[in-house]
């Protein structure tokens, strides 16, 4: 057992205390938004973001805090050119990008063990004046038909004039963290810098919400005393350069033309040393921000080092020395015996190289996430009452949301909020390495201050009322597995507690998603953005309604999650055998209801002309008209599925019993169960929407590589549509869609979310797990063309082993050296300091695997750290 796992064991100590918790960006959220109108990308900007205090979070760059982000520690930089502090990450807003929101900086997550006992980032600083303005207006003006605007675009990395700053974080002890900045110049011409490591309290005092405020003040020349009343207190060592003092309050004057309560505020840092307003920090060395202020000027190539250190130890003779270094060596040492634990030993370089990123990323984007949604309705007694409006706007019903945890973000930028179906999958690879915090993941989101009481799970915060697709139970059994694989032992408590709540999720689903009690399901937009030809959540410009092959899947999938988990259970307590059985009921009556095929009222979500499935749209005269879009609407239905083995079935005999009745008397719904015989064993059952006879006519579409099979996965769009968008006409007006493999050209859900083209890593991981699934009850007998048209033939888990290294090999360099995921961007194909820095996309172009979207969203696209563990296991 490594000192890493040693530590995750160990119950007492608060290793986790301490992390990367920090948002990059608080400004422009919901949360800090307090507009009539929820205009939240407008009313907090980056331009206030400097002078005015946050409500309910901090942001920084690479930067940690305590659990509760009381104390938090970020650097700061500042190159001699640029009009602010480089103290928070910067970009484009949903309405400043021609393709919705983009951070447009550099940087890097390269390293962290699951206790944040060592944590390593990288940030590009360019030399020259960051182009702010530049970035807007050129965005702006390409609309959405051009590309975006990037950095690398503007030329500010011309000539490699930029520092790389690396930031290093080592535990001595749970509370004694160990700072290391590295700065190194890559320009060939000498070049000044200015280092701010910094430090503050969030803001908790100046709300109304009583309580002490904390200080931080000079101790020594080379200490500062930090005292929280309840984190007690703290020194922050720094080396004998000057320290600059401020208050974590907003400049009234500044933002709101207001006169201020004292000289020193958030910015007064920034102005004393960008404007040489000494006055603007406090000569008498206290407050509740500090920066230690290094200077240097870096000849081509030199590195520099800055050695700082947040302690519960007073009065440390030497914080900074021998022992600083040591202690370095040796958690780095440490972070690789735990990896190299994990991986197997034939795994190569390259691929432990993206999957070790993965899993940094997926550590450094967990977020403290405070949210009380009542009292940000209602205001907070010391700031003006919010306009009336706000009562009855954005997220006014579920004023039972109350956050206060440590939650695994999408990513820290674009996405500094949970959101419950992204969540979901990144579980999956985070219980690889650290399965109680995926356990908790889980387990928070159906608490009573997250789940509404009518049993829905809150999306997101845009919009907590959305709906996502329930993919929780999927997630809680996978967690549940992947920890028994691992240690040989499930959590049957955490698996049993989930489930409870669930059956309240799975109820709201029920009642509130199957309008007509058709066992067909509405659901809304489920996350696919723009996958369909209307706006599924919005009034239909028909009216009536869409019955949607996908939503009815994603409950099928459900259904059979939920008698999953029920059997499980069942195994020590027969009372979950009857939930087993419901739960078996309803999986056959929606898989009945998708499978009609037409006549009288039936819904015809399956076409047998097409072999595929398709939304329908139910009008108000209540005719029905299928939407023929061939999109991953059509190949959901492929994840309702699953094998009931038959040891299992013979120590369950009161579900096996119910099981042979429901099949004796309800012949016309049992086409959904198929069964053979093992020999010697018993009949192993096979429950799925889409049988082996259609099995094959879907994949015969999802494996042609002139449909749905791109070079790296499968596409959320068919190809055929390239050719031949489809289009629907209503009220005089036409609805198209076509395929679109890179950036979306409609701004439906957002510009930078598309579903008509890309691929897609969750959507792309599920139906490997399917075909694993299908493979496992039909065997190797069962084959099919693969790529369609090749006259290969190829088992289903042949099919899903080629697809798992399509997906992989997004990341890896190829045959010419370069890495699909970085496309046509040099800098990072042929830079060495810059092409084995892995960004993990929010999805990827469907013909040639170039990464679009968030380039931070290490959440679902992390899920490639678990394909490089199986394919190297298989």
């Amino acid at each position: 057992m490594t000192p890493e796992h040693q530590r995750l064991q160990d119950t007492q100590t608060p290793w986790k205390k301490w992390g990367p918790y920090l948002s990059e960006r608080q400004w422009g959220t919901v949360r800090e938004d307090y507009s009539p109108y929820g205009e939240a990308w407008d009313y907090f900007s980056h331009d206030q973001s400097h002078s005015r205090a946050y409500r309910w979070g901090e942001d920084g760059l690479l930067g940690i805090s305590d659990d509760k982000q009381r104390l938090c520690f970020a650097i700061a930089l500042w190159n001699g050119n640029d009009p602010v502090l480089k103290e928070r990450l910067f970009g484009l807003t949903g309405n400043q990008g021609n393709h919705g929101e983009d951070v447009k900086e550099y940087y890097f997550y390269l390293d962290s063990t699951p206790t944040h006992s060592y944590l390593k980032g990288l940030y590009k600083y360019p030399q020259a004046e960051y182009p702010y303005g530049e970035l807007v207006q050129v965005n702006q003006e390409r609309g959405r038909g051009g590309f975006e605007y990037e950095l690398l675009d503007t030329g500010v990395f011309e000539g490699d004039r930029y520092f790389d700053v690396q930031v290093e974080y080592a535990k001595a002890t749970a509370e004694d963290i160990l700072i290391q900045v590295s700065v190194t110049n890559r320009s060939p011409e000498a070049a000044p810098v200015q280092v701010l490591p910094t430090l503050w309290f969030r803001n908790t005092w100046s709300w109304g919400d009583g309580g002490e405020k904390p200080t931080i003040e000079k101790s020594t020349d080379t200490a500062c005393e930090v005292s929280h009343p309840e984190l007690g207190q703290l020194w922050f060592y720094t080396a004998a350069v000057p320290r600059l003092f401020t208050e974590n309050e907003t400049n009234y004057q500044k933002v709101f033309d207001a006169e201020n309560a004292s000289p020193y505020v958030k910015d007064g840092i920034h102005r004393a040393v960008i404007h040489g307003e000494a006055d603007a920090v406090n000569p008498a060395q206290t407050g509740t921000k500090v920066a230690a202020h290094y200077s240097f000027t870096l000849q081509p190539g030199e590195t520099r080092v800055v050695k700082l250190r947040l302690s519960d130890r007073a009065n440390l003779p030497n914080p900074l020395g021998n022992e600083f270094d040591q202690l370095f060596q040796t958690r780095l040492q440490e972070t690789d015996a735990f990896y190299d634990q994990l991986v197997p030993a034939s795994m190569d370089s390259d691929k432990r190289n993206v999957q070790r990123q993965a899993f940094a990323g997926l550590m450094w984007t967990k977020q403290y996430y405070r949210f009380d949604v009542s009292r940000w309705l209602e205001g907070d007694p010391n700031m003006p009452t919010p306009p009336t409006e706000h009562q009855t706007g954005r997220n006014h019903q579920w004023k039972h949301l109350d956050s206060d945890d440590i939650i695994s973000m999408p990513d820290k930028w674009e996405y500094p909020w949970f959101a419950a179906w992204d969540l979901a999958f990144h579980c999956i690879p985070i219980a690889m390495i650290d399965p109680e915090f995926a356990k908790y993941q889980l387990d928070i989101m159906t608490r009573e201050w997250y789940m509404h009481p009518n049993g829905q799970i809150p999306a997101y915060e845009w919009a907590f009322g959305d709906v996502n697709p329930p993919v929780h139970a999927w997630a809680t059994w996978r967690v549940y597995k992947i920890e028994q694989k691992r240690t040989g032992k499930g959590d049957r408590a955490f698996l049993e507690r989930v489930f409870q709540k669930l059956l309240l999720n799975f109820t709201w689903w029920v009642n509130r998603k199957d309008a007509e009690g058709s066992n067909v399901f509405e659901g809304g937009f489920l996350g696919l953005d723009n996958i369909g030809v209307f706006d599924r959540s919005a009034p239909l410009p028909t009216g009536g309604h869409i019955e949607q092959a996908d939503g009815t899947s994603w409950m099928a999938m459900y259904c059979l999650n939920m008698l999953t988990i029920a059997l499980e259970l069942a195994m020590e307590n027969p009372v979950y055998e009857d939930m087993a059985t419901k739960f078996f009921e309803h999986f056959i009556y929606i898989a009945d209801a998708m499978n009609h095929i037409g006549g009288g009222d039936k819904t015809q979500l399956w076409d047998d002309q097409d072999g595929f499935f398709y939304d329908v749209l139910h009008l108000p005269n209540h005719e029905r008209v299928q939407l023929k879009v061939r999109s991953m609407v059509g190949l959901i239905p492929l994840y309702a599925v699953t094998t009931l083995e038959p040891k299992l079935l013979a120590r369950l005999t009161g579900f096996k019993e119910r099981l042979t009745w429901f099949e004796k008397n309800r012949p016309e719904l049992s086409h959904n169960v198929a069964s053979f015989c093992i020999p010697g064993v018993g009949e192993r059952q096979l429950l799925a929407v889409v049988q082996p006879d259609k099995l094959k006519r879907i994949l015969q579409k999802m494996l042609d590589e002139a449909e749905f099979l791109g070079p790296h996965g499968i596409r959320a769009l068919s190809r055929h549509h390239a050719e031949q968008p489809y289009c629907f006409s209503a009220n005089g007006e036409n609805f198209c869609v076509d395929y679109e493999p890179a950036e979306s050209s409609t701004g439906l859900f957002g510009g930078n979310s598309n579903w008509r083209g890309p691929v897609w890593f969750p959507v792309n991981f599920l139906l490997i797990e399917s075909l694993q699934k299908f493979h496992h009850y039909l065997g190797d007998d069962f084959t099919v063309e693969y790529p369609t048209g090749s006259g290969q033939q190829k088992t289903l888990w042949q099919v899903a082993l080629d697809l798992e290294n399509r997906l992989i090999n997004t990341f890896l360099v190829d045959e010419s050296d370069k890495r699909p995921v970085y496309g046509a961007i040099e800098a990072f194909q042929q830079n060495p300091h810059w092409q084995n820095h892995i960004l993990f996309y929010e999805y990827f172009h469907g013909d040639n695997g170039a990464g679009i979207g968030a380039s931070h969203q290490t959440g679902w696209t992390g899920l490639v750290a678990k394909l490089i563990q199986q394919v190297s296991e298989y």
